[in-house]
């Protein structure tokens, strides 16, 4: 297996973290008897060699030995093998030379002779490489037909299905015998889950050949398997622990297959989000908790990645917060965390959850300090001012939990009556020990949220920095206590000489800013502002650009600069070369800044377009712009109300989601409703 490897001048070549002089004793870690040696090495190639989907040199050194360790029937891990094999020959070169795909592409004889290995797990991720790898799509769909006639694992049987619709999606000349052996699986006398996955197939291949019952079928055919499957125990985990590996492997060992095999039908449905909703809804409703557990992981996933009326989802996702099984209840609080104010149809769930559990209150993870237990979060995040007594409780602990503040943030005007005991856990933070950072923060960022004068005397002491550590690692909770006296406004006039103190300071933009907010004195603040515009660091020079825009007219000194910074880079954001986000989102605070200071969007309308349309993270900022405008926003009214036509969150992501996304796209479309409403 080995022979050559010492012919490699490792030390020569890369991986994503250096040199791959340790490259060897892994490849022969993969041998070892010892489980957890085998796991350490296995987690250790994936993350070196395959670092994000990358491809390295020493990567495809690689390739040849990890075919022999894959073929060779005394390697445990030879299905992660085969999978590691195929996602090398799927990724992206690091420094845009040579070709993973060619490399596996070299070796793959040894796939077609796997997909008949004894281990059904080398069998299935065979399948696909078979597809992906061998040179003759007409001899890669015999393969699989041969092997559809042997097989009698229904997991291999899914694998070979999905093979047979790679074949569809790569090989239009055999992708016709291909649909064929697809529909002949969909229908009897195959078993549920083979003919699920065929029906995904169909569906994300050829629509055309899917029975007009769809949703029913496969709603279906989930009981009939779930009948079928006999309750296992959780798998037990790896030696070694909870490894990168085990984690790409999914979230949901009790039934990954059954996730995936329904995942796979949503992602094909796409954007017919009424039969995805009814196929949801009916998922939800399943008797076996299984299957609406992996329901629950799907509902994020919709209602994350798609506009539109959740309300009914939402609440069945509610639902399963009822009863004794935990892991599902643990799945339901999870999503609902991530849906902010659309979780609201399961608030009442989640408020006889917390009232019924105060354990659940805080949690202890690793840390400074304890957290808000999620089941509480999920309540707050939604607005709900039954939350606000429980937090009330929470905040009068010895030790507040650190992110406590940050629910409360989420409660809006509901929240007011948090502000003693908001003041009282600031006053109990130590700040010259640590985790002062984390604790504090959040409490005064939900302050200026809640705009307490009251709370002005604890803020300027903060901008002071009086009662922090000698190293200054509060600097940034100054910064937050700068922004809150912003927000509370004319109300903290107290706070005036700490801010014309600050102008001298490391925050000067921020304490400028809160001045500006505090007195309106425009002559204090605009030198400062302008002076951060003309700043080395990008991110200064976007607050810049945003606090300038809040001084509307005031401003007008800085409009040259400003101008400058809007069009700097003019038509550069086509294509895959397009300037990157930060620039994105400096130019963007520029171009708002003229509307706002102007009162126009005839100097920045072209600039601003292309913003929108090449980074869509950039769009809240602009709707924002445009909805202070009024009718002056009419020229970009066609941007906001194109928007609102768009099925899908401008958040969405090809994997995985933000932990804000919901909440910020919900904010995007209120504003462009606003801009049609007042162009």
């Amino acid at each position: 297996m080995f022979t050559g490897i010492h012919e490699v001048d490792w030390a020569s070549l890369r991986h994503a973290y250096g040199s791959a002089e340790d490259v060897p004793g892994l490849l022969r870690g993969l041998t070892s008897a010892d489980p957890a040696e085998r796991g350490t090495a296995l987690d250790e190639l994936y993350g070196s060699l395959h670092h994000q989907g990358r491809v390295y040199d020493a990567t495809l050194a690689c390739v040849p030995f990890l075919l022999r360790l894959a073929a060779h029937e005394g390697v445990p891990e030879r299905a992660c093998l085969v999978e590691l094999l195929v996602s090398i020959g799927d990724g992206d070169r690091a420094d845009g030379r040579g070709d993973g795909a060619g490399a596996v592409r070299a070796g793959a004889e040894v796939f077609v002779r796997l997909a008949a290995d004894p281990e059904a797990g080398v069998r299935r991720a065979a399948a696909g490489a078979v597809v992906r790898f061998l040179d003759d799509p007409a001899r890669a769909l015999a393969v699989v037909r041969e092997r559809l006639t042997a097989e009698r694992e229904d997991g291999v049987l899914i694998g070979l299905i999905e093979a047979l619709g790679l074949v569809v999606r790569r090989h239009p000349a055999v992708a016709g015998e291909a649909l064929d052996l697809l529909a002949a699986q969909s229908a009897p006398p195959y078993g549920p889950a083979p003919r699920l996955a065929a029906l995904a197939q169909l569906t994300g291949c050829a629509p055309e050949r899917v029975p007009p019952d769809l949703v029913a079928t496969a709603l279906r055919l989930l009981r009939e398997r779930s009948g079928q499957r006999a309750r296992v125990p959780h798998a037990p985990a790896r030696p070694g622990g909870d490894s990168l590996v085990d984690r790409l492997h999914g979230a949901h060992p009790s039934d990954e297959e059954g996730a995936r095999l329904l995942r796979t039908l949503h992602t094909a449905l796409d954007d017919r989000l009424t039969e995805r909703t009814a196929l949801l809804e009916g998922q939800l409703a399943c008797p076996d908790p299984t299957d609406r557990c992996n329901a629950v992981w799907l509902a994020a996933a919709l209602v994350r990645g798609w506009r539109g009326d959740h309300t009914a989802t939402v609440r069945l996702v509610g639902e399963q917060l009822v009863g004794d099984e935990g892991r599902l209840r643990d799945a339901a609080v999870s999503v609902l965390r991530t849906l902010f104010a659309l979780a609201a149809p399961a608030a009442d769930h989640l408020h006889a959850l917390v009232g019924a559990r105060p354990d659940l209150w805080v949690q202890h993870w690793r840390g400074p300090g304890p957290v808000l237990g999620a089941p509480l979060d999920a309540l707050a995040r939604t607005g709900d001012a039954r939350a606000v007594p429980v937090l009330a409780e929470v905040l009068a602990l010895p030790e507040p939990p650190r992110d406590v503040g940050s629910a409360v943030l989420c409660l809006g005007g509901a929240g007011a009556p948090l502000v003693p005991a908001l003041r009282h856990a600031l006053g109990r933070v130590p700040l010259d020990r640590p985790g002062a950072v984390e604790r504090a923060a959040p409490l005064v960022r939900a302050l200026g949220a809640l705009r307490a004068a009251e709370a002005v005397p604890e803020l300027v002491r903060l901008v002071e920095g009086r009662g922090a550590d000698p190293g200054g690692r509060l600097t940034r909770v100054a910064l937050e206590a700068l922004e809150a006296l912003e927000r509370i406004g004319p109300p903290a006039h107290e706070a005036s000489p700490a801010l014309r103190a600050a102008l001298r300071g490391e925050h000067a933009g921020a304490a400028a800013a809160a001045l500006w907010a505090v007195e309106r004195d425009a002559p204090a603040v605009l030198p400062v502002l302008r002076g951060d515009l003309a700043a080395g660091d990008a991110r200064r020079r976007t607050l810049a650009a945003r606090r300038l825009a809040r001084l509307g007219p005031a401003a007008g000194a800085a409009l040259p600069a400003l101008r400058s910074r809007a069009a700097d880079g003019h038509g550069a954001l086509e294509g895959q070369h397009g300037r990157d986000l930060r620039d994105a989102e400096e130019r963007t605070a520029a171009a708002c800044a003229v509307c706002s200071i102007s009162g126009s969007t005839e100097e920045v309308a072209r600039p601003l377009r292309e913003l929108w349309t090449a980074h869509p993270p950039v769009r809240r900022a602009v709707a924002a712009c445009l909805a202070g405008l009024g009718p002056a926003a009419a020229p970009l009214r066609d941007l906001a109300a194109t928007e609102l036509t768009r099925l899908r969150r401008h958040t969405a992501r090809t994997h995985g989601y933000g932990s804000h996304d919901v909440p910020h796209d919900e904010e995007l479309l209120r504003l462009c409703r606003e801009v049609v409403e007042g162009a």
